[in-house]
């Protein structure tokens, strides 16, 4: 199964693609680490973002997407351009999109850690919680 983790900050959607066949998991190569939604977020703006991050999914044939839920409320809540991208992703035709709370995937990792280092992977800095998102929605359900 082919997954994109995704973690929504300011106004860029950071993505990993991960793919797990049997026990063993790849990180394919992506042509993009991350998307952005222009500053002007109009609707044009917003359309354009949504094609382009399903005409990514479609190109990798991705499976599945999961996104690392924001809070709402207090002192760590998203922007209201993050939930703008999120909801572009959410309604893309034919792809399963989940959102995935952070105790959840605290809780997958603790049961099923991640075999190797993140530094071993090769993915950048701010990969790592699209990453650890990916990694561990394959064990939430």
């Amino acid at each position: 199964m082919r997954i994109c983790g995704v973690e929504l900050s300011a106004n860029d959607a950071n993505i990993c693609l991960l793919h797990k066949t049997g026990q063993l998991f790849e990180l394919p190569d992506c042509r993009v680490r991350k998307l952005s939604l222009p500053k002007n977020h109009d609707r044009e703006a917003i359309q354009q973002f949504q094609f382009a991050f399903a005409k990514l999914m479609e190109d990798y044939k991705v499976e599945r997407v999961v996104i690392k839920e924001r809070m709402t409320k207090g002192k760590f809540a998203g922007g209201a351009v993050s939930f703008k991208m999120e909801a572009a992703i959410q309604l893309i035709a034919d792809v399963d999109v989940a959102i995935v709370n952070a105790s959840e995937i605290k809780a997958a990792l603790s049961d099923h850690p991640i075999p190797v280092q993140f530094s071993d992977t090769g993915l950048k800095v701010f990969q790592q919680v699209a990453f650890n998102c990916a990694y561990a929605a394959q064990y939430i359900d």
